[in-house]
């Protein structure tokens, strides 16, 4: 996501769980910089080794519903399929189908300012209140109606009977949205296919509720990507970003506070999380990732699991970025833009949460009684560094990690 590395030469090496636990509360007042556990739970540490880049083959983790498809748009092959006419509530992905029929008859030079912002806010950071705009606006299901008939769509439908007012209720398989990409990039007008692949190359890491975004393709491979992820369920509060706190809830606000399992073909219920999108140069590979989790997953165990079974696939012209991944424990871990406790926050960590570790370095002293460690952890993919004590693995200095020899 292993046993925890935060030891001094001046302490034990292994600590019971009930004294991090005991000592929870005391080191949320007394070290602001680390943002401790906010539970016995949230401190739980997790229990697997470190992930190697390098994929073996398509790898579902246990407990996880998936509908995955792969389609190598240079060879005109699917390179992977699995479930891959199952259909998933769409969460934010159907947003890729309000952009396309508001677009249909227009072009986006000639749209009004005001639409331009809503699509580019949908789009890049996943604005559920543009989604709203054009949900209520332009007919809601019958969008879906619409789009299914424009781009042969043969598992997309509106949300079920009932729901009708939740966008996020929305059906898609992922063939369906490999065949909605394929649209975009293949058959839609060229100033259509630019304004949307140019803001889904945009995608912010902290989407406008605060969750951060960047899971799946965005983390399993190095730019060029494009993507545009859905997440779904009773998670906790996003915590993206570089504020001290933030406000948004857990629950999606395309679906009601509370919901059952739907319909046959579709689960209203479990937590949902999709990546989607593009890889390589010429948005080579078109990638679909839909998936369901047990109930009561956190978000971070969610991100970690969609990230490995992501990272397993076969994905012409995508690149694993260097570094070893690392699981990580605690609640709200601070990223920080130097390895000081200082105001550098760059952003915090879904918790427990698995991280790509790019190098290392010793900085600030930080004590998490009873550990304390000066080695820090260096993730590329947020530009930050963590405090060792927070990656899983009980050596202070993580043995296979390189040093940081230049400036970061």
């Amino acid at each position: 996501m292993l046993r925890i590395a935060r030891h001094s030469t001046t302490t034990a090496r292994r600590t019971p769980r009930r004294l991090l636990a005991a000592t929870a509360a005391f080191l949320s007042l007394s070290f602001a910089g680390a943002v401790l556990p906010h539970s016995v739970a949230a401190a739980t540490e997790p229990t697997a080794d470190s992930v190697s880049v390098t994929p073996a083959s398509l790898q579902v983790p246990a407990g996880v519903t998936a509908g995955v498809a792969v389609f190598d748009r240079q060879t005109g092959t699917f390179t992977e399929q699995l479930a891959p006419a199952a259909t998933f509530r769409s969460a934010s992905v159907v947003k890729l189908l309000l952009a396309l029929d508001f677009l249909w008859n227009r072009s986006p030079d000639t749209i009004p300012a005001a639409d331009r912002t809503r699509l580019d806010v949908m789009l890049r950071s996943s604005q559920d209140a543009a989604a709203n705009h054009y949900w209520s606006t332009y007919g809601g299901p019958a969008i879906v109606e619409r789009m299914v008939t424009r781009l042969g769509l043969a598992d997309t439908a509106p949300p079920p009977a009932g729901y009708e007012g939740y966008w996020g209720y929305t059906a898609m398989s992922a063939r369906d949205t490999v065949k909605t990409y394929r649209h975009i990039l293949e058959s839609a007008p060229a100033p259509v296919r630019d304004f949307i692949m140019e803001r889904l190359r945009q995608s912010t890491r902290c989407a406008s509720d605060s969750f951060d975004q960047h899971f799946g393709i965005a983390a399993a491979f190095d730019r060029p990507w494009a993507v545009k992820q859905g997440w779904s369920g009773k998670y906790a509060k996003g915590n993206c970003g570089s504020a001290s706190a933030t406000a948004a809830g857990g629950i999606d606000a395309s679906a009601p506070a509370s919901a059952g399992a739907g319909d046959a073909s579709v689960d209203l219920s479990r937590p949902a999380l999709h990546t989607t999108g593009t890889v390589g140069a010429g948005d080579r590979s078109i990638v679909a990732v839909l998936t369901l989790h047990p109930d009561g997953t956190s978000y971070g165990k969610a991100y970690t699991d969609l990230g490995r079974l992501t990272r397993s696939l076969n994905v012409p012209g995508g690149t694993a970025p260097k570094g070893k991944w690392y699981g990580t424990w605690g609640q709200d871990v601070a990223v920080r833009t130097e390895p000081v406790v200082a105001d550098n926050l760059v952003t915090r960590l879904p918790a427990g949460v698995e991280v790509l570790v790019g190098c290392q370095k010793k900085g600030q002293l930080v004590s998490v009684p009873p550990y304390s460690n000066d080695w820090w952890a260096y993730l590329p993919q947020y530009g930050g560094y963590v405090t060792n004590i927070y990656i899983s693995h009980p050596d202070n200095q993580l043995p296979d990690v390189p040093l940081c020899t230049s400036q970061k």
